[in-house]
């Protein structure tokens, strides 16, 4: 009798899930066919029960203004509630909102916050953001070290221009400079969520 209640219990979790992750299913390929009110129809109901991907993508919707009237806002508690929930393209998005001023005022200090989220999850292009914030002294003091340092790690998952941003940083650097951003960066492990 003891192993049967954890096998129900993991079969009645399972069936709960499966027709939550249709709907979202049915969200992606109504977006894949660019039907974005019908993504929005199967995504919101998600989203609103907390599912981080739902509410990414919501954001999504709202930031590119695709099947809704374009709004910032919106995007930013979308990408907000699914960021906090570790969801790491959102905690990129949502430091994007915040580093240019979108749906909001500019607030460096919540970008770096959110980029530097993602980044540790290996989320490639929050690394390249992260590093550019280090080269430029945004909401920090400048760092080249760091700055190359995340340049490798955002090639290494990826990202195109990080090859060239980390070539064209080296100019500016010290061989030593560079030794210890490699030092750094192989010995970085992305934390798991």
């Amino acid at each position: 009798m003891c192993t049967r209640f954890p096998i129900a219990l993991v079969l009645s979790i399972f069936c709960f899930a499966l027709p939550a992750w249709a709907d979202f299913q049915a969200g992606m390929t109504a977006h894949d066919r660019e039907d974005y009110a019908t993504a929005l129809r199967e995504w919101q109901p998600l989203a609103e029960q907390g599912n981080a991907l739902a509410q990414y993508q919501v954001g999504m919707l709202y930031h590119k203004g695709r099947g809704v009237p374009q709004d910032d806002r919106q995007a930013r508690k979308w990408y907000a509630k699914a960021a906090a929930q570790g969801q790491p393209k959102a905690q990129f998005s949502l430091g994007t909102l915040y580093f240019n001023g979108e749906g909001g005022s500019k607030d460096y200090q919540q970008a770096l916050r959110w980029f530097r989220l993602a980044a540790t999850q290996g989320e490639a292009l929050a690394q390249t953001k992260l590093a550019i914030m280090y080269d430029d002294g945004n909401g920090l003091p400048k760092d080249k070290v760091q700055a190359y340092k995340w340049l490798s790690l955002a090639a290494t998952n990826g990202d195109k221009p990080a090859p060239m941003l980390r070539d064209l940083l080296a100019k500016e650097m010290t061989p030593a400079q560079i030794a210890e951003a490699k030092k750094l960066a192989s010995e970085w492990n992305p934390k798991v969520r």
